[in-house]
């Protein structure tokens, strides 16, 4: 993470605003920063003093006598950007800024923040803040904050994007015992975010888990990709408020009207693999039992209680929430029959009976710790009977301790002061414990489905038959050419262009001009048909009666054409109408379904699944997703809505749906929306589907001029796409011939061959070991990879109708310290004819069109192949004992201005003297 983790981990500070004043934030940030348990220099800046607190102060940045790697900024708003200035041409690594008084106070303060983000680009220096609170590092004794209070170390890291909710916390915290590994206040997010933060704490030792407090997410596309690059091994829980709808806005389709910011968020959070609360409680209620390591195998929650009300409230909120309650096993009830009073509840909940003791409670605990049945369990006591709170609470800690917490336990220990010393030591011993038996079943809740969205998420996709790479280009020629002319909204035969380059079936159709064209028209298609008007000034063809339905013979057609023509003069007589579109009718119409995508402001284009037809924003049955969509995702699309379900098992005489069928199609159209930025709106509606069939009826194209001439191409979205430009094929030097592509997350059995086929000398060489089992979770981190930070290109061989993966080449990116490092494996029967250093020279082209300034690799001594490869293609080989260390340098060190324009000379230089006096000084 370069200047973010010494920004975090600093060995020297300065604080630039330092002072001696009584209630002052100087005076504040000074006490905290000096309170530090670690061999730590603290330097005071401030250039009308010569000392602070007995300290000597220094006038200014420039003149501290060390390399500085945090500096703190506690000035007026106005002196910032100097500070910042003096701060870059001294080397400084990161900086926070406490200081109010820019973008939210006007003009005046937004032109201060937009020099501080010129001048953090000219010199590379991190910035957290402004109006920031600062943070907090308990673990490394360090408070940059003006807080007065200071957490107990811990593993959980906090982020808040609220200064005041942050600081009310912290305070609940202290009182709580709840530590903390890290707390942050974002402030402005003028440069640090969500998405480094998440990089800097997904490899931290010192956090298990992640909890923010979100307004805004700031750059998506960076969270995205730090969130679901360490999801699955740190939980990641968000609360979001803001669940009521935004204000209306102009929409040219159902899809944009019925896509709320909120809906996307719960989208995104849910693709990320995050965890998403509604209340702040249940932000560390979380924290305290998301611990990836010991997730439930399952849904089934056995529920053990002295009290039958407690007992009967956990199972309905059970229910409510979405849980399952346990079935006990024969084996689990025989043993409590023989241990509990007759009159027990004989299930569960399992009611030990308000005059239990402590060993009833023990011998129900490990019975459901021993049942294959039972995936989780919450234990309530309420203050009667023989077992006291404290008593049973050490007995519960021994049994979780014994069983090796292979199954989540929480407790729910209900009363006042009597059981406060139990829940302190649950606290003490990493037992969840709660007050009421609603909140333990919520947190039980979010435990399960946390682990079932990393499931689904990182399921094997199928490998649909789909082209990657539809012609297209005769499309964009086509959106400049309608743009061109001032028309943003495609009519139905331009749309039907589209859905034939990407396969998606529709109900045949043509534009006609005129009466007699009609006529012919329907001939060829057959009737009955169906004739809609064709008008760039009309969204909703249904509201001005722009569509008449079953035309089943010329007479009819006729009356009918004449009619709606007159029909939409009269309602909206300025409408240009381009010509009446005839449709051969689909029958019969089993079900009416919406396909559609729209432009969300913070996370690009998004795709909306769900019911259909005319009423579809009434209904409101539908689901979101972000784009790109695979198998498993557009199916996880459609299982969101309430009408899978019909679709999947049918309705009344009505048939199932071919589900498979409506992935593809989904697949197909996401693929549609990432090819082409400059579609703003497309909605299918309705998606009917008609037997074993599915058909586009209606298409809507609704385009953004602002997205044509863009450089990036895939600016509209959040998560990077499978990078096709690298699809090439290659004729090894013994003749046979390969396909380079990137990997998918659908080629995770051609991976486990590869891995599982490799002789134990190249499995060694390549993994450090001999990998003798291939996981589901291996081939994940393998496969399911995020272009944006990693690329996989794998050589695919095709023989017999069979496909093989014989070789690959990684390179995973930082792109903080713009460097990456790489490996290449190539199958044992493969070696020697050329391949290795073919995967190596494309790892090389990707690394220099990411902008990497190196790539490394970790060699074994004996890989003689592998080295003897690096030392040809111009890699530095440098010997380190048990390994060998290769580095390519992919450009010339920077000199003057660096990458993307920033100085780094300057910076580099005052860096290098920092450091030097530094030594001096030592």
């Amino acid at each position: 993470m370069g200047g973010l983790d010494r920004m975090f981990n600093p060995s020297v500070v300065a604080l630039i605003g330092a002072t001696e004043r009584e209630g002052s934030v100087g005076l504040a940030l000074l006490h905290n920063l000096l309170k530090s348990n670690r061999d730590r220099q603290v330097y005071p800046v401030n250039p009308n003093r010569e000392s602070v607190l007995g300290i000597k102060c220094y006038p200014s940045i420039g003149e501290v006598p060390e390399h500085v790697d945090l500096a703190v900024v506690a000035t007026p708003a106005k002196t910032v950007p100097a500070v910042v200035a003096e701060c870059g041409e001294a080397g400084v690594e990161g900086a926070v800024i406490v200081s109010a008084g820019f973008k939210e106070t006007g003009e005046e303060g937004r032109r201060l923040e937009e020099e501080i983000r010129r001048l953090r680009q000219k010199y590379g220096l991190r910035i957290l803040g402004p109006n920031c609170l600062g943070f907090i590092r308990p673990p490394i004794g360090l408070n940059s904050t003006f807080l007065l209070k200071d957490p107990e170390p811990g593993q959980i890291a906090f982020i808040s994007q609220s200064g005041a909710l942050g600081s009310a916390i912290l305070d609940w915290a202290v009182s709580a015992h709840v530590g903390f590994s890290m707390f942050v206040s974002l402030g402005s997010m003028l440069d640090i975010d969500f998405g480094d933060l998440i990089d800097f704490l997904g490899r931290d030792p010192y956090t298990r888990s992640i909890l923010i407090y979100m307004e805004g997410v700031g750059n998506a596309r960076k969270f995205m990709s730090a969130a679901r690059g360490f999801a699955r091994n740190k939980p990641i829980i968000v609360m979001k408020p803001g669940k009521s709808p935004a204000a209306a806005r102009a929409a040219q389709s159902h899809t944009g009207a019925m896509t709320g910011s909120f809906e996307v968020y719960r989208a995104a959070f849910r693709r990320a693999g995050v965890v998403r609360v509604d209340e702040i409680k249940d932000l560390f209620n979380c924290a305290s039992v998301l611990d990836s390591r010991r997730l439930p195998a399952g849904p089934r929650l056995a529920v053990i209680t002295n009290a039958g009300g407690p007992g009967v409230i956990a199972a309905d909120a059970v229910v409510e929430y979405g849980g399952v309650l346990a079935e006990l096993s024969s084996q689990t009830v025989e043993l409590l029959n023989r241990v509990l009073p007759p009159y027990w509840s004989g299930g569960n909940p399992i009611d030990v009976l308000g005059d239990a003791d402590v060993n009833r409670y023990s011998v129900a605990l490990r019975a459901c710790l021993s049942d294959p049945q039972v995936d989780d369990i919450i234990v309530i006591y309420t203050p009667q009977g023989a077992a006291k709170p404290l008593d049973l609470a050490k007995e519960v800690i021994n049994i979780v301790d014994e069983s090796g917490r292979v199954k989540p336990v929480l407790t729910v220990w209900m009363g006042g002061d009597e059981v406060l010393p139990a829940r302190e030591l649950f606290y003490r011993n990493d037992i969840p414990t709660y007050s009421t038996p609603e909140e333990a079943v919520k947190t039980y809740t979010y435990i399960y489905k946390y682990k079932r969205n990393l499931e689904l998420l990182y399921e094997t996709p199928e490998d649909l038959q789909i082209d990657p790479t539809p012609p297209k280009n005769f499309l964009k020629l086509l959106i400049r050419r309608e743009l061109a002319e001032g028309r943003t909204v495609l009519t139905l035969d331009k749309c039907d262009r589209f859905l034939d380059a990407y396969g998606i079936p529709r109900a045949k159709g043509e534009l006609a001009t005129s009466l007699n064209e009609a006529l012919v028209i329907a001939a060829r298609l057959g009737y009955p048909v169906a004739l809609k008007i064709v008008s760039p000034d009309i969204v909703h063809k249904t509201d001005f009666n722009g569509v008449v339905l079953n035309i089943s013979s010329e007479a009819e057609l006729r009356e009918a054409f004449v009619r709606l023509v007159d029909s939409v003069r009269s309602r909206m007589p300025n409408a240009r109408v381009e010509g009446i579109y005839v449709q051969r009718m689909a029958r019969p119409v089993n079900y009416e379904l919406i396909l559609g995508s729209t432009r969300d402001p913070d996370f690009g284009a998004v795709i909306l699944f769900g019911s259909g037809g005319t009423a579809t924003e009434y209904i409101r049955d539908y689901s979101i997703g972000l784009p790109p969509l695979n198998q498993v995702l557009a199916r996880r699309l459609m299982e969101e809505t309430k009408i899978y379900s019909i679709l999947a098992r049918g309705w009344r005489n009505k048939p199932p749906a071919d589900m498979k069928k409506l992935e593809e199609i989904i697949v197909r159209f996401s693929n549609m929306i990432v090819d082409f930025p400059e579609i703003r709106e497309a909605e299918i509606n309705p998606l009917i589907v008609s037997g074993d069939k599915a058909y586009a009826v209606d298409f809507r194209v609704v385009l953004d001029s602002s997205c044509v001439e863009t450089s990036e191409p895939y600016s509209h979205l959040v998560i990077s796409p499978y990078p096709t430009r690298y699809v090439r094929p290659w004729r090894l030097r013994d003749g046979r011939e390969v396909l380079l592509r990137p990997i998918r997350p659908e080629d995770e059995p051609l991976e486990y061959e590869l891995i599982k086929g490799l002789s134990e000398e190249s499995s060694r060489f390549r993994f450090f070991q001999v990998i003798r089992e291939v996981t589901h979770e291996m081939l994940v981190r393998l496969c399911n990879i995020d272009y944006d930070r990693e690329i996989a290109i794998i050589a695919e061989y095709s023989e017999g109708g069979r496909k093989r993966n014989v070789g690959v080449g990684r390179l995973i990116m930082d792109r903080e310290a713009k460097r990456g490092e790489f490996a290449v494996l190539v199958a044992d029967d493969f070696q020697g004819v050329g391949l290795g250093t073919k995967l190596t020279d494309m790892i090389i082209e990707i690394a220099q069109e990411r902008g990497l300034d190196s790539i490394y690799g970790i060699v074994l001594p004996e890989n003689v192949k592998m080295i003897g490869l690096c030392r040809k293609l111009g890699f530095e080989i440098k010997h380190r004992g048990d390994e060998v260390y290769v580095e390519l340098k992919l450009r010339p060190e920077a000199r003057g201005v660096g990458v993307a324009g920033r100085d780094t000379g300057a910076r580099a230089r005052a860096v290098s003297e920092a450091l030097d006096r530094r030594e001096q000084q030592r």
